[in-house]
């Protein structure tokens, strides 16, 4: 469909101004002629429009944010003809947390205060609890997808490679729409897997280690790097970058970054529940096992595990070469 211009109607919507353009559509900020209020509406690109598959999963993201109703969620709204392809979504007012996060970044050596960052932790929690509940995956959680208002409420935005955990696995060959964000993403998703409640978690355990210490916890010179990190390696405890970081939230981030799903919280419910009683967890930080000193078979067996792990990140380079080319 024909993109708009700021001073246009669409159908009842008058757009007012372009806020964001990104790989796959135009975001709006546009009013609601009938109700008075202000909207955001989603468009695609013609070339999006072009492809069955790209465009299914749009449908999917409009389907999945109708389903949603939670005031940590943002609303997609339905019920009305429309002359296009568009998604007509909640207005949200506030900041990306990635705005936030370097903001703080000037005064206070890139961390958040602990309590703000807990805070923001717990909203995300309850969010992601009433999503995993009712089957939906997000896989794509990072700051840049999380708006907090000026009382640090928070609510999740952009579902487009949001899964619900009974649908069809969509072909789709694109580092996003098939891995999320590469800092944020969990180590099964790394690997192949399409991930789960438990991969959302991991990029939540992530954000929050990133809020208290000012740094993502993989850190390379490109993203294949930071994936390949993320595989062998369990991440620099946070207390050492954050001497504030109590045992008890240490604990929170140890169990939230676990490398294997089955070792992770099982649900976000659980991991709100420890961040709200950081004092009754364990004494001792969880001591992790380190591949130094273990005996040569065991190197030369991790040595297989990590070449395996290669595998698919070398076939995602050369999957971004060809689509470059």
């Amino acid at each position: 469909m024909k993109i708009p211009q700021p001073g246009e109607t669409l159908d009842h919507y008058r757009i007012e101004e372009i806020v964001g353009r990104g790989g796959m559509s135009t975001l709006f900020k546009a009013v609601d002629l009938n109700q008075g209020r202000t909207v955001a509406i989603k468009i695609p690109h013609e070339e999006m429009e072009a492809d069955p598959v790209l465009m299914e999963r749009f449908k999917r993201e409009q389907e999945i944010g109708q389903e949603l109703d939670h005031p940590g969620v943002v609303k997609t709204y339905d019920g009305e003809k429309r002359s296009g392809n568009y998604m007509v979504i909640e207005w949200v007012e506030g900041r990306l947390l990635r705005a936030i996060m370097n903001q703080e970044s000037l005064n206070h050596d890139r961390r958040l205060p602990i309590e703000r960052a807990v805070k923001i932790a717990l909203g995300i929690c309850y969010a992601l609890d009433y999503m995993h509940k009712r089957g939906v995956v997000h896989r794509d959680l990072k700051p840049e997808n999380i708006m907090v208002d000026d009382q640090d409420r928070i609510k999740l935005i952009d579902f487009g490679i949001a899964m619900k955990e009974d649908a069809r696995r969509l072909t789709f060959v694109n580092l996003k729409g098939m891995l999320g964000t590469p800092d944020y993403i969990a180590p099964e998703q790394v690997k192949g897997s399409r991930g789960d409640q438990r991969s959302d978690i991991y990029s939540l355990g992530v954000m929050l280690y990133e809020m208290l210490t000012g740094h993502a916890p993989f850190r390379g010179p490109n993203p294949l790097a930071v994936m390949n990190e993320r595989v062998l390696k369990d991440p620099p405890p946070a207390r050492k970058l954050n001497p504030e970081i109590s045992v008890g939230l240490q604990e929170v981030l140890n169990r939230a970054l676990e490398r294997e799903p089955r070792h992770r919280y099982a649900t976000a419910s659980e991991m709100a529940w420890d961040l709200e009683h950081q004092d009754q967890l364990g004494a001792e930080i969880s001591v992790r096992r380190s591949p130094v000193g273990v005996s040569l078979p065991e190197k030369r067996r991790l040595l297989l595990y990590a070449a395996l792990l290669l595998v698919p990140i070398v076939l995602f380079a050369l999957m971004l070469l060809l689509a470059r080319h």
